[in-house]
């Protein structure tokens, strides 16, 4: 590994850091070993890996945050002269938020759904500050302008539900601003949120850093993300640093081999476009057939009343799509691609019937899906499948993942139990899960792992069309590459249709064959992959890919100064 930079005067310096967690069977899991850093004020360091690899577990140290849990740590946590790791509860309570302050990776579950934001991010200031009520709104106020709020004073009063995720995190971002630390530890402060408001976060950290002189401690498994934000860069693997140097040292030249793997697995608007899939039956013509059309739709709306109005009443209805038609061929991959908001989703919901539009009809083989009975979808459904994009929250905790697989083969019928059991574990072992684990439960697998269980339930009836809705947004890079590697198979053995609904452009290019770009409900931009990413037509598509993460530290730099340049022409 490479020796970190010395850093003088720094305002963090972790020495030694060892974090042992205790399993059943007396066993123990070593979550970090002998790590080693220091970070100075106004500067930026990154730490990167893998889920497992330590990060997380890292950064609630760096708080103290695993103080009276069954985790051992041992080493030194070193803010404004106090020892984190051996210092009494007073000390570390008193440092918190006024020196170091940290930022969650789910704003929505870090935020009380009962309070208000503001009086969340008051309650912070009063306790470290002591100050007045008065004051604390203030400094509220103030902290929410500070982090590009529009109308802070109003928000102030605004519950997180009412807030879009990226605004969950800018007041995230504030609360832990409140008390002027010296140190931001940001946990995966962009994780699952679309490229542009993922952009805009970083732009604001960036900011806030050369507003307030303050240090940041980047977490995250994309290298991308701190490309452009970094000055120094830590990877870690297993709980081990197994690299470290500036951002250009490790992202353009890297030395270790698992570092070499996590850029590999980044996916790149510049890499080569892979090979596209083509299904094909009996000897290959001379002029290739143009495959039928498997799903057409037409003139497909779905319509929300506003909250605010007594039974919705009177009120201006949400458009969340608005007048999309297309056409899908079989064996095809279609990208859909957009903001948070911009309909993806209800749009691929329509398509399996998991929504009724509003207006507009879905032609499923010929057979109008859109409004039939539930009596008469049944025999349909097991051609329309749906991957969703938390394998966790769409898994039932209290079933087996072998039991989970099983289910829609039992709602078939005509199988008997040795039956189900064995096509399970056929199917376990197409997407690479061990046929052993089936009578394991949810939580005893990893993120990629679940994604995997949710991809052999969706394989189960052999469908014909496949939505994936975000199905890698959540993932570290290298099990997103396996999972994509894994997507491209099972449409290659199965002679699946897919619909790939994601944010990422980046990601879209490695398996669409075609693209549409989504914006307020209408498709703004539809074209074939390789067309569509060497000439974008529309501004919107232009501005999705300009956001898109550079893993060059000054291409990033200078990716993110246009930006600013350009919102502060507008």
């Amino acid at each position: 590994m490479t020796a970190p930079n010395p850093v003088l005067n720094p305002v963090l310096e972790v020495k030694g850091l060892s974090i042992d967690f205790p399993v059943r069977g007396g066993s123990v899991v070593h979550a970090v070993r002998d790590l080693s850093f220091s970070v100075a004020a106004g500067s930026a360091l990154g730490i990167v890996g893998q889920s497992g690899s330590g990060k997380s577990a890292t950064a609630l140290s760096l708080l103290g945050l695993h103080r009276n849990t069954p985790a051992k740590v041992s080493g030194s946590v070193l803010v404004d002269g106090v020892d984190l790791v051996s210092a009494t509860d007073t000390e570390v309570r008193k440092l918190r938020a006024s020196k170091i302050a940290m930022v969650f990776q789910d704003p929505l579950t870090a935020l009380d759904p009962f309070h208000t934001i503001g009086d969340q991010i008051s309650e912070v200031y009063r306790l470290h500050t002591k100050a007045s009520r008065a004051e604390a709104r203030a400094r509220t106020v103030e902290v929410l302008q500070q982090v590009r709020i529009p109308d802070a004073g109003r928000r102030y009063r605004a519950h997180p539900h009412e807030f879009s995720g990226g605004m969950r995190q800018r007041a995230l971002i504030a609360m832990a601003l409140a008390c002027r630390p010296a140190v931001l530890v940001a946990d995966e402060p962009t994780t699952a949120l679309d490229v542009t408001v993922q952009a805009q976060i970083l732009d604001l950290l960036d900011e806030v850093r050369a507003e307030t002189g303050m240090a940041l401690v980047l977490i995250s498994h994309d290298l991308g993300v701190v490309a452009g934000t970094a000055d120094e860069v830590v990877v870690m693997h297993e709980g081990v640093a197994v690299e470290s140097g500036t951002a250009e040292q490790v992202l353009l030249d890297p030395q270790d081999a698992y570092t070499q793997g996590l850029l590999a697995a980044m996916p790149r608007l510049d890499s080569p476009l892979p090979e596209r899939i083509r299904i094909q039956t009996g000897s290959e013509p001379e002029v290739p057939e143009v495959p039928e059309v498997l799903v057409r739709i037409e003139d497909v709306a779905k319509h929300y009343r506003r909250g605010g109005a007594i039974l919705g009443r009177g009120s201006e209805p949400v458009r969340a799509v608005d007048g999309v038609s297309l056409e899908l061929r079989a064996g095809e991959t279609l990208g859909l691609v957009g903001e948070s908001g911009s309909g993806k989703t209800t749009l691929a919901r329509m398509l399996v019937r998991l929504l009724e539009p509003s207006a507009g009809r879905v032609v499923f083989g010929g057979t109008d899906i859109s409004a039939l009975a539930e009596r008469n979808l049944r025999p349909l459904r097991r051609d329309l499948q749906m991957v969703f994009q938390d394998p966790l929250s769409s898994l039932n905790p209290r079933r087996s993942v072998g039991e989970t697989i099983a289910d829609p083969l039992r709602v078939a019928g005509g199988s008997s139990d040795s039956e189900i059991r064995a096509a399970v574990a056929d199917l376990m072992a197409k997407v690479g899960l061990d046929p052993g684990s089936y009578d394991r439960f949810p939580h005893e697998f990893s993120g990629g792992m679940r994604q995997r269980v949710g991809i052999a339930r969706a394989l189960a009836l052999r469908p014909r069309l496949l939505v994936c809705d975000e199905p890698v947004a959540s993932l570290d890079v290298s099990t997103q590459a396996v999972i994509l590697d894994l997507l491209r198979d099972v449409q290659r053995e199965y002679g699946l249709t897919v619909v790939f609904v994601a944010h990422d452009l980046a990601v879209v290019r490695q398996v669409a064959d075609r693209v549409a770009v989504m914006r307020a409900g209408r498709i703004v931009e539809l074209a074939d992959a390789a067309t569509l990413f060497a000439d974008p037509q529309h501004e919107y598509t232009r501005t999705l890919l300009d956001a898109v993460p550079i893993v060059d530290p000054a291409a990033a730099r200078a990716q993110r100064a246009r930006r600013r340049e350009a919102l502060a022409v507008v």
